[in-house]
């Protein structure tokens, strides 16, 4: 097979594509793949990988069916665990509390929710697969400017080189070049949150549970990795994030282990610690003249509920099957009503996303009787409603309504 071209952009030479990716988070490599195996001239424009990510990635099973879709599952599955069950422990010690519930992925007859992988074991396998797509040519730069010249946009690079596209798809994340030259204005907002991020091994095997506490400040989660091993997130004040950041890995590890109420046994920090300040961001509109925005360009909120990542590979998958079915007949893939559909289709799926994430982090931080006894009462609906759970779970993978081709097993256009 044909592997992509690699390097730098040449000094004041432009690069002709028809789609011109900006961005190689695994949002960019993954629609960069997506248009190269289906016959588009593509540019991925991101400068060299950063140090490896120690983060996970739930990958819901819509975003399974689309990487299995590309040819890209089986190697990631070996290094990915199962979310077969997904439990929810209130925690908060309120006076109004939900009971716990679990939900099944059996009972939706799959054999899991999703699968929990390793950030950078999950950019890897794109990367690799990037490098061996004949249509696609690699430029390790950054964009600094997007300009618009009849139909076609204007890329200019650092170090003076340019790319010429039909099709811009930004997907340089939260503080997007791409957006800000196109000139979309965004929603940001933050949360009296931060987050604590790590991997752990653990005595106490977790036979596929993704185990969610619900707590005063915020959800502490574990999520299952291979072997007896899970990643954390743990959402608490900023400055409890920071005392828990200043201990020592075993003093840590005997501090999780009692939050989680000792559920898998002993615990090890198996991994470098990150934090961050938690907030959300929405762009005010998704597309602009020749410009697409996919992943964190367009949307950003808390790590709650697995939701990020695979809201921007909705994105991807959507975007792929308008842009493919314009080129079917023959249109011009980056024209304003190609665009204007792809607004239409991926808007509803980014508010209401964004709004459930942010009411279930605000519901939690809230002293209000009245969002507890809502909160709890939801909770005890799901555990006790059979209809109500399974639809819960199947809208919670992703939206019926706005699943895109490739994730519902079927050819692209």
């Amino acid at each position: 097979m044909a592997k992509a071209r690699k390097g730098q952009a040449p000094e004041h030479g432009v690069t002709e594509a028809q789609i011109a990716v900006a961005g190689a988070g695994p949002s960019g490599m993954a629609a960069a793949i997506l248009f190269a195996r289906h016959g588009f001239d593509t540019v991925l424009i991101a400068p060299p990988a950063a140090a490896s990510d120690g983060r996970t990635t739930a990958l819901l099973e819509s975003s399974v069916e689309m990487l299995k879709a590309l040819g890209l599952w089986e190697a990631i599955v070996p290094k990915a665990a199962p979310l077969a069950h997904m439990r929810i422990v209130d925690a908060t010690d309120r006076l109004i509390r939900a009971p716990e519930v679990v939900f099944n992925a059996s009972e939706l007859k799959l054999p899991a929710f999703g699968y929990n992988i390793e950030n950078r074991d999950l950019n890897a396998v794109l990367a690799e697969a990037c490098g061996h797509e004949a249509r696609l040519t690699r430029l390790e730069s950054r964009v600094c400017d997007v300009s618009i010249s009849g139909d076609r946009a204007i890329l200019a690079l650092d170090g003076g080189a340019s790319v010429h596209a039909a099709l811009v798809v930004g997907a340089d994340g939260r503080r997007s070049r791409v957006r800000e030259a196109a000139g979309i204005e965004v929603s940001e907002w933050r949360y009296p949150q931060s987050a604590l991020v790590l991997n752990l091994d653990h005595r106490v095997p977790h036979r596929d549970h993704s185990t969610e506490f619900h707590t005063r400040t915020g959800p502490f989660t574990l999520v299952p990795l291979p072997g007896r091993r899970s990643s954390l997130v743990c959402v608490e004040r900023p400055e409890t994030v920071e005392e828990l950041m200043a201990l020592s890995d075993a003093a840590l590890a005997v501090e999780i282990e009692r939050r989680a109420c000792s559920i898998y046994g002993a615990m090890t920090v198996s991994s470098t610690r990150q934090s961050f300040p938690l907030g959300g961001m929405t762009a005010k509109r998704v597309v602009a003249d020749r410009v697409g925005l996919i992943g964190e360009a367009a949307h950003v909120f808390p790590p709650i509920g697995a939701q990020g990542l695979n809201l921007g590979l909705r994105d991807v998958a959507m975007l792929g099957e308008i842009v493919a079915e314009a080129k079917a007949h023959g249109r011009d893939i980056g024209a304003a009503d190609v665009l204007a559909r792809y607004e239409r289709m991926r808007r509803p799926d980014i508010l209401s996303r964004t709004a459930a994430v942010d009411l279930l982090n605000r519901s939690l931080l809230s002293d209000l009787l009245p969002v507890q006894a809502g909160r709890s009462f939801g909770l005890y609906l799901a555990g006790r409603v059979g209809p109500l759970r399974r639809f819960l779970m199947r809208e919670g993978i992703a939206p019926m309504l706005a699943r895109p081709r490739l994730m519902r097993g079927l050819p692209l256009a």
